[in-house]
């Protein structure tokens, strides 16, 4: 029965590409573009066409991790991609709108983030083996969109020049206060220390990260300028001259924008400037994967622009610059798939072949959003005055800014 449901299903939702399934009791059924070459997947589990009818993001996420669902050649991002782009089709399966809804009823309960569960959120994902992470980020642990000003750059190059891009957006001048929000591996907080002359306050809620981060400013000799502290940014004190927050507002939640920004405004000083990069949907509020929930980021979501834009309204702050960037992420995804791929069997040894599968659908299933379903980054600039910036754009671009970025 579960097959013949199944089957119904993916001839509803497959209108361009073309599928083809051989199903557990060895039936294989092509669906889509007959012209088309289909990518080609094979169920080896009786229970599967059930758990894909009723849970479908959930049970073929789980089925790949167990290689209970293969794919021809391994072409994970071909499956993704198929499936990505006929499930945002303008004229919506009737299936697929039921689990919308469903999830969109219980999205405030997913994102409710409160300190101790936004703690336990992080731990999840970012106090996983540091030894994973250097496999495939850069070698300063930039993990967010990198910045591809010219396409030929390298990772390494890509994520200076995100940085340097940040940095000019801020109007940093020496001997500034500056308070990262969620300040990863330290990178960042480090980068403005160094190369700009600030002082920097980075809070995270990762022990890992705070760890590694305290070492670096130690052995880079500047535990005198930058500080990390292992708390939630709801309770730092005191006002800064610039607030920089670069891939943690996805792990905020809705129901805390307002708390989010009003806490940006009350930290940031009357002519303070302030960055928040973040991912963003070009789409109306939606809801988060259920497998990115369960699997990778517990309590994340990407918000749309029009979210954030009532939080920063209802907080005060004035909207000085926002920046869209479209397939950034993608490239940057795709560099850090190929690199944990070149290094799967050292990942395989810090976990096992369940994790690898996993990771690997995780980097692939977010390119082919950034790619087909309308993710981007958002670079939201904003400030207390208007005045506090420039009135125009001239300063992020002097003549010779392509030949420094090259140079990173």
């Amino acid at each position: 029965m579960w097959d013949r449901i199944l089957d119904r299903l993916l001839r509803d939702l497959f209108a361009t590409g073309a599928l083809q399934v051989t199903y557990p009791d060895g039936t294989t059924r092509r669906y889509g573009d007959a012209g088309a070459r289909p990518v080609r997947v094979t169920m080896t589990d009786p229970a599967l066409p059930r758990q894909l009818v009723l849970n479908t993001e959930i049970a073929l996420g789980e089925a790949y991790m167990d290689a209970r669902l293969t794919v021809g050649g391994d072409d994970i991002e071909g499956l993704l991609a198929l499936a990505v782009t006929n499930s945002a089709r303008r004229d919506r399966v009737w299936w697929r709108e039921i689990g919308q809804n469903l999830r969109r009823a219980r999205r405030r309960f997913d994102q409710w983030n409160p300190a101790g569960r936004a703690r336990a959120n992080v731990a999840h994902h970012y106090d996983l083996s540091g030894a994973l992470y250097d496999l495939f980020l850069d070698a300063d642990r930039q993990y967010s969109c990198a910045y591809f000003a010219t396409p030929d750059m390298t990772l390494e190059q890509a994520q200076a020049a995100k940085k340097h891009h940040i940095a000019a957006k801020l109007l940093l001048k020496s001997g500034m206060e500056v308070f990262e929000i969620g300040c990863g591996w330290g990178g960042m907080a480090l980068t403005l220390a160094r190369d700009y002359g600030v002082k920097v306050l980075g809070v995270t809620l990762s022990e890992e990260q705070h760890k590694i981060a305290t070492e670096r400013a130690a052995a880079a000799g500047l535990s005198d300028r930058v500080r990390f502290e292992l708390r939630d940014y709801r309770s730092v004190t005191g006002q800064f001259d610039r607030i920089v927050s670069i891939g943690m507002f996805e792990h905020v939640g809705v129901p805390h924008y307002r708390t989010f920004f009003d806490t940006v405004h009350d930290r940031l000083k009357d002519d303070g400037v302030a960055l928040i990069h973040t991912i963003g949907r070009s789409t109306p509020p939606g809801t988060t994967s259920p497998w990115i929930l369960k699997y990778i980021f517990p309590g994340g979501y990407v918000p749309a622009l029009s979210e954030m834009a009532a939080a920063v309204e209802k907080a005060g702050l004035y909207p000085t610059d926002i920046e869209v960037w479209r397939l950034h992420y993608a490239e940057t995804l795709r560099h850090w798939h190929d690199r944990f791929v070149a290094n799967e069997d050292k990942a395989r040894a810090l976990y096992d072949d369940r994790f690898c599968r996993m990771w690997r659908y995780y980097l692939k299933a977010c390119e082919v959003t950034f790619r087909h379903h309308g993710q981007c980054v958002f670079q939201y600039q904003m400030t207390r005055r208007q005045e506090a910036v420039p009135l125009t754009r001239d300063y992020l671009y002097p003549a010779d800014r392509p030949q420094r970025m090259a140079a990173e």
